[in-house]
């Protein structure tokens, strides 16, 4: 893999540039978030690690400012921040996974090669996906209802796309946890049902005809 690490602690980025190494990766790292925007622009990465608490660019909107620019490398953040709202906004900004620190770092590569492998299996997507009147286009990553255009952000896209994948299907909270997060959260989290709150404000809501139900006890499921 091609990593970035974004890091500014040196000790810590010595370890994992170290380690990422000694696994046969090829490994970049940039201390602040002006260099790594700059990296990331004029260089493709298959993952880039990011710690949250940069000195000039947070982590966090490092992130934001690449999926406005329809950039979808993977991020994995690094924060010493585990609370639930932390971990939400982490991830509503675009982020992919997250690890409290401190970390193991063999749980550190374990996650850094699922992002990878996910990332490979999505271009193997099935390019549009039609329910009722809401169109999908996983290429493109956009969505329509009615002819109307849709602005999802990179999480809300990929859980959108993974209950359309699943159409007619009860998925559960547990499911999605493993396919659109990829990761081992808490389990008492309610960033799920957060998230599905999201896409319902533009997915259902406005048109007045719900797609996305509730299967209580069970988990959701998107119909038409």
């Amino acid at each position: 893999m091609k990593l970035l690490i974004v890091e500014d602690e040196p000790n810590l980025l010595s370890i994992l540039r170290k380690g990422f190494a000694e696994n046969n990766n090829e490994v970049s790292v940039a201390m602040d978030g002006k260099t790594a925007l700059e990296m990331i622009h004029n260089y493709t990465f298959d993952v880039v690690i990011l710690d949250v608490m940069l000195p000039d660019i947070n982590g966090i909107e490092i992130c934001r400012r690449l999926r406005a620019a329809k950039n979808f490398v993977p991020i994995l953040l690094l924060t010493a921040l585990g609370t639930s709202e932390n971990i939400v906004t982490g991830l509503n900004s675009g982020a992919d996974d997250y690890l409290v620190k401190p970390f193991k770092f063999g749980e550190l590569d374990a996650r850094v090669n699922a992002l990878y492998r996910r990332s490979n299996q999505d271009t193997e997507k099935i390019d549009t996906i039609v329910i009722a009147d809401l169109e999908i286009n996983a290429r493109a990553k956009s969505v329509k209802r009615g002819g109307t255009n849709i602005i999802l952000t990179a999480k809300e896209f990929k859980l959108l796309y993974y209950l359309a994948k699943n159409t007619d299907r009860i998925v559960s909270r547990d499911q999605i946890l493993d396919n659109v997060w990829d990761i081992n959260f808490d389990m008492n989290t309610n960033v799920v049902d957060v998230y599905i709150t999201y896409l319902r404000r533009k997915i259902d809501k406005p048109f007045g005809t719900k797609l996305i139900h509730t299967m209580k006890g069970l988990g959701y499921v998107i119909k038409p």
